[in-house]
């Protein structure tokens, strides 16, 4: 684990954040047990708070030396404006939504709305992580892939979701900015799926062809950059339960998903 060159922790990890309401989506939800709790070993997240508050005040400090532009900047999930005639624009409110669950489980300050970007914009750089939602045909410019890659590098995160549809598009476009990093399956010992809550791997959210869901990330000097969320749409168990009645427990499942992927991506 190690503070990321661009985008430093810009807030500190809350000690107990272990919430299971969806406080944003105003519908209660049941609790779900985490791995370890009532066998008195403690859920795996918890194993980890002390060395995350470390990292996240370390790298606040070194922040606020460093600049003072940033120095209250809420943490943002920009959402990228794509071209190619994809719906880039869906699930905006799941977005804004995913940002008021990392503000009550993690403890950070987040902004309240999505933050839309294009891969082309200098405030690329002001949004350490950043999203690809859609259901169609994604294309970026010469220059956009250039810029994706170096932003990557740099120390960004891109988290993909499959809405449905976009599968071959996203392939074809991430295999432009990374020739040599094909996809990888993600197994369900890797770090994203217990670096806060200890979850068994990528959650089934929506049917879509009825596949298992599978995560796939692309690795850069070791560091998964990309994380792409295949045959899942955690966005869906995002949004509010009257748009697509996903069940509670699939829901509260998104939620501690979309909150490890945060997590992940400020600590890695």
């Amino acid at each position: 684990m190690r503070i990321r060159s661009l985008f430093p922790l810009q807030g500190r990890i809350k000690e107990g954040s272990n919430k299971t309401t969806l406080t944003s989506l105003n519908r209660p939800l049941p609790s779900i047990p985490l791995q370890g709790e009532g066998t008195g070993v403690p859920p795996f997240q918890l194993l980890r708070l002390t060395r995350l508050t470390i990292l996240s005040t370390i790298a606040v400090a070194l922040f606020l030396t460093s600049t003072s532009i940033f120095a209250q900047a809420p943490f943002a999930i920009g959402q990228v404006h794509y071209g190619g005639g994809g719906d880039w624009y869906s699930s905006a409110q799941a977005i804004a939504n995913w940002l008021g669950e990392i503000k009550t489980r993690v403890g950070i300050p987040t902004e309240n709305e999505t933050r839309v970007v294009k891969l082309s914009d200098r405030d690329l750089y002001r949004t350490p992580f950043i999203t690809i939602n859609g259901h169609g045909n994604v294309r970026f410019t010469d220059a956009e892939v250039v810029a994706l890659r170096r932003y990557l590098t740099g120390g960004g995160f891109l988290f993909v979701n499959d809405d449905y549809g976009l599968d071959d598009s996203i392939r074809r476009e991430l295999n432009r900015v990374f020739p040599s990093n094909p996809f990888q399956p993600i197994p369900a010992s890797h770090p994203v799926y217990h670096c806060f809550y200890d979850l068994a791997g990528l959650p089934k959210i929506h049917e879509h062809d009825g596949d298992n869901a599978q995560g796939f990330g692309i690795f850069v000097n070791g560091r998964m950059v990309v994380y792409y969320a295949w045959s899942s749409d955690i966005g869906d168990g995002l949004e509010a339960y009257e748009v697509h009645k996903v069940p509670d427990a699939a829901r509260e499942a998104a939620a501690r998903m979309a909150t490890n992927l945060i997590v992940y991506a400020l600590t890695h």
